[in-house]
């Protein structure tokens, strides 16, 4: 049975308002962003965002897909969001904030790539293309900020389902779903739905058809951070740790 709490996928009105009160500090961390770029001796050329979701289905296309889109499958949504960035609804802004400090301090003390990005920025690399160091982060993190100005939040988190990978030459969460358990994403159930979200880390290292001890240690770490994010009960979370995956081999 699932919580009674109120899904993030459909905010209450109170989560609306932050994240539209959190969008007045984006411009100002995209300022911040471009700033400690020049700061550390970088220069960002940031290409336009609009075009988003034509690059979204040109990648789904690309891997011979299927594009999802909304609505956000509630139970995939949720756990992605737990164990990837579980203010993405709420505290936008600190999570822009929190990067761009890191950013910052990487630039500073010359140690490359400073890590932990936001659904926004992971959409951004996904995108607008790869790449590794202090310049690619801040890139990412100013490109996160203008889609996260551009578009809903459910937008971006059903953007990012529909182009990630999930191993086994599965893109986006409709080959995965399909892929891995023979059924589409609105239909996963809480065990199946932690075990893709913890995939796209380290697709192979957590392939359930080939590591299944690791790939279970990764779906506990998903039930775990659903549990912390109050969209699982610890019970549910044990009772879905239990449950066969019914994967097809």
């Amino acid at each position: 049975m699932d919580s009674p709490r109120r899904s993030p996928l459909r905010p209450s009105h109170r989560h609306v308002a932050r994240r539209w009160l959190a969008r007045a500090g984006l411009a100002l961390a995209g300022a911040l962003a471009v700033a400690i770029a020049a700061g550390v001796g970088y220069e960002l050329s940031l290409p336009g965002v609009a075009d988003a979701r034509t690059r979204t289905a040109e990648i789904v296309r690309s891997h011979h897909g299927d594009l999802a889109g909304l609505p956000v499958p509630s139970r995939l949504g949720r756990a992605v969001v737990a164990v990837e960035d579980e203010h993405f609804y709420s505290f936008v802004a600190i999570n822009v904030f929190d990067g761009a400090a890191r950013a910052a301090l990487a630039g500073l003390l010359a140690q490359g790539d400073p890590g932990g990005s936001t659904i926004d920025q992971q959409l951004a690399k996904q995108l607008y293309g790869r790449g590794t160091g202090v310049l690619a982060s801040l890139r990412e993190l100013a490109l996160g900020v203008k889609l996260a100005l551009a578009y809903s939040p459910n937008r971006i988190l059903a953007m990012y389902l529909d182009v990630v990978y999930y191993g086994h030459h599965y893109w986006g969460d409709v080959a995965a779903a399909r892929g891995y358990f023979g059924v589409p994403p609105d239909r996963l159930d809480w065990a199946q739905a932690a075990m893709l979200a913890g995939l796209p880390q380290a697709p192979s290292a957590y392939d359930p058809l080939g590591h299944f001890a690791l790939a279970k240690q990764r779906q506990l770490h998903v039930l775990n951070q659903l549990v912390a994010n109050h969209d699982l009960t610890r019970r549910q979370a044990q009772a879905a740790f239990r449950e066969p995956l019914h994967l097809r081999a």
